[in-house]
């Protein structure tokens, strides 16, 4: 907070004498109106955005001869020669003309938003939806070029990136990451978007290591006009279809914008990914006078689709790399067992005051409600006879003997075959690979029982959120060199978190009972209804609450001078989070009921950056940033579905980063070199799984925690652009990076209170591991060398082409931390006798994988065919030469020590190999749009 004042102090009190100004207006060539946020650059002298009306005043320009350049998103760049002497310069009114070249390449955001961002279909994480508001070609080419391979700009995150929409945050309060899904299938409203880059100062946020993207959805700011846009994919929907229409500020003050959409596919490029989502949006604003206007914004975007599995590659080998494990026929009909379904309405009121010419405050409020739905198969149904009971007068609970339905369990595969020396291992392959699908008949016709009661359900895990939050947000132009920006916000959140059967798959009722406890209150999921029969619809498993409350400010000054621009921003913030148990849970009585001890951090933050303008070519920047986080919801509770245990010695999470570029810009090439640097300190993961070997033999379903996790990630990126001819554009991009563990964290099991869990070691369901040898491991999270070359070429006559090829390596498996323990040498707290350094060393060494060539290409072409009146076509073919590649993947942890790792691994076919995501193959996306 000092250095804040300080640079705030020093900047207020800097001096120095205008030489000249110039002025002008911006509007729209067709329709005449103002454009607000139009970027108004000189060189490295001064950069600002046009106000409502369209204007803009330069100051301080000192004499000479310069270059006013005019930039905005969907219109063609103009830059005007002008010689500033002490008379002011007026360039009068400025036509913007629409780029139509623009408006069709921006179309493959929506390759994006929809496919890769929709939702963590695989589990992995892809940051490209905040980067694709970016103008830096290396940004670009990481959200367009490599979203694919999933890559991460840095190695992070998208928790580390801010996503708001009309000023209010995005980003989940669960897991820190943007729920894209909220608001798919409405790009064409939607792609009003402001990014500050990394650490560079955003007006609405302090922001995130990876930058802010605020989506400005307001009504009188939209183009106006209206769209219809028909598009086919074979990513993830087979086609799409939109509408929109955006009114302008009418003479009344009154403005509207209205969209609809709808996906829909039964397959995308993996089999068995059924795709509908429905998307309705409205935005209305009136403008009261030129000092206040009111926005009511409200989004529905409904979101069903299927899930695509992870396999060993003996599973790809045999079946390809479409396959999917998690479907089968019912009845000749496609039916997907994993469905994931999202359905979270916004509703936001935005108030936007003009206290005066360079002072405005913002005040919102939002709520998202609704819920998301991600449905499984449970294959441990089990019957109890009242006549038939213990010494306690309690029926004895029979277990049904339902088999593991998963296609790919391990017993179903031919390595087990050859593992156990069967006679019909050939025969198993071929059943594999003839069938090798989830048999719906099978399981229909297991619950056809004397018993009355189901071996199988089918249910889904529910999140039902109800989340309000109310920020204000003042920006202040002090004077001509100083704006300084703040903000408050206000969060809470209640979190609805139980299972419900949604199919009882022929069955009459499913008994809730956990059949690998003990005793018969540890069977009990809920004590206060014992013996629960469930029906579809009902909630049975788990039912708790989570609840958070967030209140965080930030202020940040921003100064601009002749050879120098600098910032100073800091942030405080007050979190807390709580559970409360619905259920008594058998195996947890003491303390799975009620309220849990609320979990309170206090955070802080500071950032400071400057730009040198060596000249008006050649600038150096930096940026440096320190702070503190909360641990997420998602990983602050050790067991959250059964009881209220909290992370032992949980901590705030520590993130120091700093980064410095060296930016050339001149009218035939621009470029940016960046070297970066991130160090992240007591992050926490929560990891669920059964695992083998636990103490010697045993097997136990396990919550991993790994805490005081520390992380290093540095490297080098590279952007360059140069523009050859009037038509040709050159383009490359290149990042070289490591990001690897940088110490051994510490690491602790929990898992149920029984017998099984006594004889692998655990003490009232825990068991204290100490450290897991993690350092110098690489973090999983897509390649950390990526390179990229490509072409664009526009031709006079609105059409155009493009192809890149991109270089992609350093792509490492996710691996098992629970092997890196002293679990791993031991036999029940006994050394092996048969350990051995040099075998356990290559057991555990971590896979890379091979790297990889992909081409891309789009093209596209614009007709007017009448005034304000146009047709335009895009297409993109990704992967040309059908590469296959693994985008990700994680070592299994059921072989949890040595012995058993080192007999699986020694079979010519594992049984339980590394688990893997492939990339898609050739895909293509066509679009087709009308507007008006």
């Amino acid at each position: 907070m000092k250095i804040f004042l300080t640079i705030l102090f020093l900047g207020i009190t800097l001096n120095l004498n205008a030489q000249s100004i110039v002025k002008g207006f911006v509007v729209d060539n067709n329709s005449n109106t103002p454009l607000q946020g139009v970027q108004i650059s000189i060189e490295s002298i001064t950069n600002q955005k046009t106000t409502k009306n369209g204007s803009f005043l330069l100051q301080n320009i000192p004499k000479g001869n310069h270059l006013v350049k005019i930039d905005l998103i969907g219109y063609e760049s103009q830059v005007f020669p002008i010689t500033t002497n002490e008379k002011p310069i007026d360039l009068g009114t400025i036509p913007l003309f629409s780029n139509h070249f623009t408006e069709e390449q921006e179309l493959s955001s929506i390759t994006i938003t929809d496919d890769e961002l929709n939702d963590n279909t695989n589990e992995a994480d892809n940051i490209s939806g905040l980067l694709q508001a970016s103008k830096d070609v290396y940004l670009r080419t990481a959200a367009f070029e490599w979203n694919a391979s999933f890559y991460r700009i840095r190695g992070l995150g998208s928790e580390n990136g801010k996503l708001l929409i009309n000023g209010v945050e995005m980003n989940k309060i669960y897991n820190g990451k943007p729920q894209w899904s909220n608001w798919g299938g409405l790009n064409d409203v939607l792609r009003n978007q402001e990014f500050s880059t990394g650490l560079a100062p955003s007006a609405y946020t302090f922001g995130g290591v990876l930058g802010t993207t605020n989506i400005n959805a307001r009504a009188s700011e939209a183009r106006t006009g209206g769209k219809i846009t028909y598009s086919a994919s074979n990513r993830n929907y087979q086609h799409r279809i939109m509408a929109s229409y955006a009114s302008g500020l009418t003479k009344n003050g009154w403005a509207y914008t209205f969209a609809i959409g709808r996906r829909a596919g039964n397959k995308g490029f993996f089999e068995g990914t059924s795709y509908n989502a429905n998307s309705v949006f409205a935005s209305v604003e009136k403008k009261i006078n030129n000092k206040h206007s009111i926005n009511f914004t409200s989004i529905y975007a409904q979101n069903k689709r299927g899930k695509s599995a992870p396999h060993t590659q003996e599973v790809y080998d045999l079946k390809g790399i479409k396959y999917n494990a998690y479907w089968g026929y019912q009845n000749g009909e496609v039916r997907n067992s994993r469905i994931k379904r999202i359905e979270e309405p916004i509703l936001m009121l935005n108030y936007y005051w003009n206290i005066s010419q360079k002072t405005t405050l913002n005040t919102n409020v939002a709520y998202q409600f609704g819920q998301i739905g991600n449905s499984r198969l449970d294959y441990n149904g089990s019957y109890f006879n009242a006549n038939s009971v213990d010494g306690d007068g309690n029926p004895y609970i029979i277990d049904l003997g339902g088999a593991n339905p998963d296609p790919t369990y391990y017993q179903k595969l031919p390595s087990y075959g050859l593992r156990e020396k069967l006679p019909n291992v050939y025969e198993i392959e071929q059943e594999f690979i003839k069938n090798g699908q989830i048999n719906w008949a099978q399981l229909y016709r297991a619950n056809t029982n004397a018993t009355g009661y189901a071996s199988y359900v089918l249910y889904e895990d529910r999140n039902d959120d109800q989340q309000f939050t109310a920020n204000t947000i003042l920006n202040s132009y002090i004077n001509d060199n100083i704006t300084f920006n703040a903000a408050l916000k206000y969060q809470n959140l209640k979190s609805e978190n139980f299972a419900s059967i949604l199919d009882l798959l022929g069955g009459n009722q499913y008994l809730d009972v956990d059949t690998f406890a003990d005793s018969f209150n540890q069977k009990q999921n809920n004590l206060l209804n014992p013996l629960h029969k469930a029906k579809v619809g009902d909630k049975f498993k788990y039912n708790f609450n989570l609840f958070s409350t967030i209140i965080d400010g930030f202020i940040q000054a921003q100064f601009t001078y002749k050879k120098i621009d600098f910032y100073g921003a800091a942030t405080l913030s007050n979190t807390s989070y709580e559970r409360e148990g619905l259920y008594k849970n058998g195996g947890f009585e003491s303390n799975s009921l009620g309220k849990s001890p609320k979990q309170t951090f206090t955070n802080f933050g500071a950032k400071a950056g400057t730009t040198y303008k060596i000249t008006g070519r050649h600038l150096l920047d930096f940026n440096i940033a320190y702070l503190t986080k909360a641990p997420s919801l998602q990983n602050t509770f050790s067991n959250s579905r059964e009881n209220n245990d909290v992370v032992t010695n949980l901590s705030n999470e520590k993130l120091m980063t700093f980064d410095g570029s060296y930016i050339l810009r001149s009218p035939i090439l621009q470029a940016k070199l960046t070297g970066y640097f991130t160090k992240i300190q007591d992050a926490t993961e929560i990891s669920f799984y059964f695992a083998d070997g636990v103490g010697g033999d045993n097997t136990a379903f396990v919550q991993e925690i790994l805490s005081n996790i520390d992380k290093k990630h540095f490297g080098v990126e590279l952007g360059i652009e140069a523009k050859v001819t009037p038509t040709i554009t050159l383009k490359g991009a290149a990042n070289v990076g490591q990001y690897t563990y940088n110490n051994n964290p510490t690491i602790y099991l929990t898992t149920e209170n029984n017998k099984a869990s006594e004889s692998a070691g655990f003490v009232q369901g825990l068991k204290i591991l100490g450290k897991s040898n993690l350092k110098n491991y690489k973090i999983a999270g897509g390649p950390q060398h990526a390179f990229s070359i490509g072409f664009d070429y526009k031709d006079p006559d609105y059409w155009y082409f493009g192809t890149t090829v991109n270089y992609l390596s350093n792509t490492y498996v996710d691996v098992a931390p629970l092997t890196r323990t002293s679990n791993f040498a031991n036999d029940g707290g006994t050394p092996f006798n048969d350990y051995n350094p040099e075998i356990a060393k290559q057991l555990l060494q971590q896979e890379k994988f091979d790297p990889y060539t992909v081409v891309n290409a789009i093209g596209g072409k614009s007709w007017k065919i009448a005034d304000n009146k146009y047709i335009g076509f895009f297409a993109s073919i990704g992967n040309i030469f059908n590469t296959k590649y693994k985008t990700g993947g994680f070592e299994q942890a059921r072989n949890a020590n040595y012995r058993q790792l080192r007999d699986d691994k020694a079979l010519e076919k594992p049984l339980f190999g590394n688990k893997y995501w492939y990339g898609r193959g050739t895909t293509y996306f066509l679009n087709i749009n009308y507007r008006f």
